[in-house]
């Protein structure tokens, strides 16, 4: 029995399921994660309930690569990236943070360097067995589009040369507040020169229905620095349907807003059309780029939420299928690491306007679908063979968001909620006070994160300085004394899964923990899983 209940209403994670044409919020009831008399948390969150993940068995295991939504089709014929490959441009150098779920160590996602372990400001983050873990099965879905590359089974992703930042926000069920995001995207614009990375993209699969002005939203403002720091942002359009506004933060009109593509089971782009889950936007705000987002096979998470509760989307042992602008978002993230390998001094204004300018348009119904195309290497390689065609490209001029709004707006109609209790108004997951504008003030100058600490409490993942959500009340309520001490979470378990003989439960990290004053960078080994250490 698990007491108390922590229940939360969801933010939708930019991912549909096509077998289900209504989209319902509701509770994910994980099935292979189990709390022993201890809170489950959840919140607003990345992945609808019906979660994209779809019935595997039309495609067979022999035939993969020839399947129109494989890797390796998308790569060589949708988005025609075989050029780069042949030039010796792999994304190799690029650093691309995943703000997402977490990634594990499968296979395409083990080797030395490919994944390096950034933030992890989950709800799971003081668990020592599940730090950094992808208990979701989203993360690692993504990375593996971004950038896999198993030699032993030959899957690759679109940028196999690429690295990964693993900045994990979201728990078993999909579940971060707005205000997670906004502290990972300032921690990676603080850190994204550490040691030796170069964190030139970064990928968020993550919308609220927010709509307040994007000019002052803090989650807008957020992408947007970023955006400023040199980071190209690509963010998941929406998963909502055609004739809906972009999600926030892709209604910022600085980032790359990414809508899914429809193959019609076809690798050539002549009969694509746009997906009919995807968000289209309005005349003033609407999707960049499209990039393939329909059946998307990439690598499976052996019992995670996912896995479990959708084995109908398994092919073989070590592969998923899934579908959402979520996809989409991964895949012209891959595209861009490409883009950066090639062009290391091409500025995110010149990439997003040399893909839009690139692009190959296809069927849809809705005119502001109509706005944007398919990414296309090949023809972007016709067009900015030299780095020299890209400076001719003019600026992005929108003005600057300041992010002064209201932190509760950016949530839109999505919440915490602990036994009956909602966290709104603007207080962030700690209960402190949220100062949307001194918040943005610091981060603007790069010193919104000192050391482990944010917004004047300690965020580090493996022991948060004992704050308890009791001690602060919201709107004259208190979270029930739930605790976010080391111990709240020490019975949190893993049930049965295992990787390759190795259980989850017994697999432990280094032991090592933030400091608050650097951090080591350390990287998974082939054979061993390595706590990031601070210090």
């Amino acid at each position: 029995m698990i007491t108390p209940r922590i229940r939360l209403r969801r933010v939708r994670l930019l991912v549909v399921a096509l077998s289900v044409l209504s989209l319902t919020v509701m509770m994910l009831t994980p099935v292979a994660a189990v709390a022993q008399e201890q809170p489950l948390v959840s919140s607003a969150v990345l992945m609808d309930d019906d979660d994209g993940w779809e019935d595997a068995s039309f495609v067979s295991e022999q035939y993969v690569d020839d399947y129109a939504g494989s890797l390796d089709s998308i790569v060589n014929t949708t988005i025609d990236a075989d050029e780069f490959y042949a030039d010796g441009f792999d994304g190799s150098g690029v650093t691309v943070a995943l703000i997402d779920s977490g990634v594990v160590p499968v296979g395409g996602l083990s080797a030395s360097g490919k994944v390096v372990n950034g933030l992890d400001i989950s709800f799971e983050s003081q668990a020592d067995d599940l730090r950094y873990m992808d208990t979701y099965g989203h993360g690692t879905h993504l990375a593996g589009i971004i950038a896999g590359n198993d030699a032993a089974t030959g899957f690759m992703g679109v940028a196999p040369g690429a690295s990964i930042l693993n900045v994990k926000v979201a728990n078993h069920e999909g579940a971060v507040d707005v205000s997670q995001v906004i502290a990972a995207i300032d921690w990676v614009i603080q850190h994204r020169n550490d040691n030796g990375m170069n964190v030139r993209v970064l990928n968020l699969a993550y919308g609220t229905d927010g709509s307040q002005n994007w000019q002052v939203d803090p989650l807008a403002a957020a992408a947007e620095r970023a955006w400023r720091a040199g980071i190209v942002v690509v963010v998941a359009a929406g998963n909502d349907g055609n004739t809906t506004a972009l999600r926030n933060p892709a209604m910022n009109p600085y980032v790359i807003a990414v809508g899914a593509s429809d193959s019609n089971s076809s690798a050539h782009v002549g009969d694509d059309f746009v997906a009919t889950f995807s968000n289209c936007g309005t005349e003033s705000r609407h999707a960049d780029v499209l990039a393939p987002g329909r059946s998307i096979i990439s690598l499976r998470n052996p019992g995670s939420v996912a896995d479990v509760e959708h084995p109908e989307a398994r092919i073989g042992d070590d592969l998923f299928l899934g579908s959402g602008t979520s996809q989409a978002a991964a895949v012209v993230s891959g595209a861009v690491a490409l883009i950066l390998d090639r062009h290391p001094n091409a500025t995110p204004d010149m990439v997003k306007a040399a893909l839009r300018a690139t692009g190959n348009s296809v069927a849809t119904d809705y005119k502001y679908c109509a706005q944007a195309g398919v990414i296309d290497l090949a023809q972007f390689l016709a067009e900015y063979q030299d780095f020299g065609d890209l400076e001719d490209i003019d600026g992005q001029s929108y003005g600057y968001a300041d992010g002064s709004g209201s932190l509760e707006l950016a949530r839109g109609s999505h919440h915490v909620e602990v036994d009956g209790v909602v966290l709104d108004t603007e207080h962030d997951i700690f209960g402190m006070t949220w100062d949307s504008a001194y918040i943005a003030k610091l981060a603007a100058n790069h010193i919104a994160w000192n050391g482990g600490d944010f917004n004047g409490t300690s965020w580090s993942g493996t022991s948060w300085s004992g704050t308890s959500w009791s001690g602060t009340s919201w709107s004259g309520t208190s979270w029930s004394g739930t605790s976010w001490s080391g111990t709240s979470w020490s019975d949190y378990v893993w049930a049965g899964t295992s990787w390759s003989g190795t259980s989850w439960s017994g697999t432990s990290w280094s032991g090592t923990s933030w400091s608050g004053t650097s951090w080591s960078g350390t990287s998974w080994s082939n054979d061993n899983w390595l706590g990031l250490s601070w210090g």
